[in-house]
């Protein structure tokens, strides 16, 4: 998911940025500090979206820099477990499949997949339902769950695509037309609009007899 935070922090501004303005150095900073961070407090940080506040800043003995108390708004995207995404396959491997989401490649391993027995096929680059005959490849949109968080050196996320709903955006869209085709080969055949009907006789009306006829 994708936020915007607003941080306070104190910024160390070294001393070869004291001839910029004082805002540029600081956002420069910023971005050297924060940008590609991904931390269990913030997510990933993606972007500096503006400097708010500057304090006054103070020197450090022996450091040589200028540390600010500074507020400033970050763009991050903060990956929630439970949460529904959706993502491009971007690699397919033997033990599962890569799936960009947002700044992040998350993980499918091959037991989450779909609900039928899996196979990868090594020449073709594609993982294949046995019984279903669904097959995962290379830039296929899906929709997924997170179920799992590591912020760690390695940084993983991990997906499920075996609940309702979720799975290859095209699998789904296959499914409704297999379901429309099924549904269109059991209803009754209707009559054909250019068909007239047939139309009755028209009774003859019989009008009551005067007196004088008699």
């Amino acid at each position: 998911m994708f936020k915007i935070v607003e941080v306070e922090d104190s910024v160390r501004v070294p001393p070869e940025k004291f001839e910029k303005e004082l805002e540029d150095s600081i956002g420069e900073s910023i971005q050297e500090s924060f940008e590609g961070v991904f931390s269990q407090e913030l997510g990933i940080v993606l972007n500096l979206e503006s400097v708010e506040e500057v304090g006054e800043g103070r020197v450090v003995p022996e450091d040589g820099g200028v540390y600010y108390p500074v507020k400033f708004k970050l763009l991050i995207f903060m990956p929630e477990e439970h949460e529904v995404t959706l993502g491009e396959i971007v690699d397919i491997t033997e033990f599962g499949a890569f799936v960009r989401i947002g700044p992040v490649d998350a993980m499918t391993h091959i037991s989450q997949i779909m609900n039928d027995y899996v196979s990868y096929d090594k020449k073709n680059s594609v993982l294949v339902g046995r019984d279903k005959k669904n097959v995962l490849k290379e830039g296929d949109l899906i929709r997924a769950r997170i179920i799992s968080i590591s912020f760690t050196k390695d940084n993983r996320v991990g997906l499920t695509m075996r609940q309702p709903g979720l799975g290859a955006l095209k699998w789904m869209i296959d499914k409704d037309k297999k379901v429309s085709k099924s549904q269109a080969a059991g209803q009754p055949k209707k009559p054909d609009s250019a068909e007239k009907p047939k139309e009755e006789p028209e009774k003859e009306e019989k009008t009551p007899e005067k007196e004088g006829d008699k």
